[in-house]
């Protein structure tokens, strides 16, 4: 299909009528091949099934059965750990230039099978089709972007003069063993396999735990990558819920965690890491509360498109969502006119259908804290439009959010300061830009931030001030999404962060290595 456009999450105004005909005619049969199955844990190169099978559902459709999936205990874990440990003295001595060969062949193997996983991705977090062709096209951008970065550092090897003519040094990066890497719903193939290959190719070896609704998607990347050349227990995969992530944060035998989730749960692996006799590095991105600014020489029509898009795409459930929009107070009525219209046309429903912007959101859990706040905006505020569970034919089949948007809270109120996940936008009125930043700097995150004007002290302004690390400025895509690999890096301050450096770009592979300097005398 190498005649289809390519999909990013900045190419929105492409023809993508050619990908739309390839789904319609595939998405039955994928759904035929795919879904219903017994997806079997993988250790040290063997299937197992021990532990209770529970079946996984799509939230498009609750009478779709995505899967069953055996839960991991404690015993499995151990197990786990100890294959992904005795194949790591091997796994890094093979060299980084083999390495990066495998997980190049991997990247080939997902890219020949992007529209089946993609499909899987689709149905199983509920994402439009764009979206989940434009996740599995970045997946596979993430791994042939790490490898490069791999080879562009000489496996982050570095030649250097002695303090004598006698002594010869060097310093190079080499990996800590064993990562644990847990991954999130939203993005179950980008975010997993872009933890994983890092990890991989910097030669440790891993344990994977997807989310307990992405263990379909999980499933089919651990089998891509290990048909391309992974030896037996380098990637090891089990199944479970909150039981089995911390039987492997508790875990002695990982040296390490790539986490992506909610601050609650990130901190929680520092701190049980931190409690180690060693250090554990713990690489989290943790959500984040992500501000738009729209100044008075905004083009409006581009602020709202780029608005709607970032806060109600994949239903507000990313981290880089936004999710408060600040508006000078001259120009809220223009603003709120041109976001309402565009939110308005917005189609939410079943997103295996070509029109469908906005599916469903994740499960019931998420459709009761919908509820919620649209009970406290209601009461404290005012909603603009939006504010329901939607109702009848499909949407009684699953948990559908309609768009929403909310005027009149306090600023201090929690739906402008606890990342909700949802899609739901709280506009706020400002008198002076930097009153508006000070409000924004005051949260606890520090993901993504957009700003929307035409004055370049504004622009240079809001760069130098506001405390986040994805910035974007007038971009009609997404006002705080849609950061790519090599082109964006993704990196959380504060709350939406541990290490000061993110993925996607060249200092997130390093993360995976510690460093060791080599001091050498004499002609050996």
């Amino acid at each position: 299909m190498n005649e289809l456009p390519r999909v990013t999450y900045s190419n929105t105004g492409e023809d993508f009528s050619g990908v739309h005909a390839h789904l319609d005619a595939i998405i039955p049969d994928v759904e035929a091949r795919l879904l219903g199955k017994l997806r079997l844990a993988h250790i040290g190169g063997r299937d197992r099934g021990e532990g209770p099978s529970v079946e996984a559902r799509s939230p498009i459709d609750r009478d779709i059965l995505l899967g069953e999936f055996p839960i991991a205990g404690a015993a499995l874990v151990d197990e786990a750990v100890a294959a992904a440990r005795a194949a790591y003295p091997s796994w890094r001595r093979l060299g980084w230039q083999r390495r990066v060969a495998i997980l190049r062949a991997g990247a080939d193997l997902i890219d020949r099978n992007k529209w089946d996983i993609s499909v899987a991705c689709l149905i199983e977090v509920g994402k439009s089709r764009l979206e989940a062709v434009g996740e599995v096209e970045e997946a596979i951008d993430l791994i042939r972007h790490y490898c490069d970065e791999m080879e562009r550092a000489g496996g982050f090897h570095e030649d250097r003069p002695g303090a004598s003519s006698a002594e010869r040094c060097a310093v190079e990066l080499r990996p800590y063993g064993v990562f644990g890497v847990i991954a999130p719903f939203n993005f179950p193939v980008a975010l997993s396999l872009g933890m994983m290959s890092a990890a991989l190719i910097a030669g440790n070896t891993v344990l994977f735990k997807p989310s307990d609704a992405a263990g379909l998607t999980g499933r089919l990347v651990v089998e891509a990558l290990i048909s391309g050349g992974l030896p037996d227990g380098v990637l090891n995969l089990v199944y479970g819920r909150r039981d089995t992530g911390e039987a492997m944060v508790g875990h002695p035998g990982i040296d390490g965690f790539a986490f992506t989730g909610s601050n609650a749960v990130g901190m929680t692996i520092m701190r049980a890491a931190a409690s180690s006799p060693a250090m554990r590095p713990v690489l989290a991105e943790m959500g984040g509360k992500n501000p738009a600014f729209i100044t008075p020489s905004a083009n409006l029509a581009v602020a709202a498109s780029g608005v709607a898009r970032s806060a109600f795409g994949l239903s507000g459930q990313k981290c880089s969502a936004l999710s408060k929009v600040y508006v000078e107070r001259g120009t809220t009525g223009a603003f709120l006119d041109a976001l309402v219209e565009v939110t308005d046309k917005l189609a939410v429903g079943d997103p295996r259908r070509a029109e469908i912007f906005m599916g469903p959101v994740i499960n019931e859990k998420s459709m009761e804290r919908f509820t919620i706040a649209c009970t406290e905006a209601a009461s404290a505020g005012s909603i603009l439009i939006g504010g329901t569970r939607l109702g009848g034919g499909q949407f009684d089949r699953g948990p559908y959010a309609a768009p929403t948007v909310v005027t009149g809270l306090p600023r201090d109120h929690r739906i402008n300061r606890d990342e909700l996940f949802l899609p739901f936008l709280s506009v706020l009125e400002y008198d002076h830009l930097d009153e508006a930043l000070a409000d924004a700097n005051g949260s606890a995150f520090g993901l993504t931030a957009g700003i929307y004007t035409r004055d370049k002290a504004e622009l240079d302004h809001f760069i130098d001030t506001i405390e986040a690390g994805v910035l974007y400025a007038n971009r009609a895509s997404g006002a705080t999404t849609g950061a790519w690999p090599g082109f964006q890096t993704f990196c959380g301050w504060k709350g939406s962060g541990t290490s000061g450096k993110g993925g996607l770009g060249s200092w997130y592979v390093p993360q995976f290595m510690r460093e060791q300097s080599h001091t050498l005398f004499g002609t050996l």
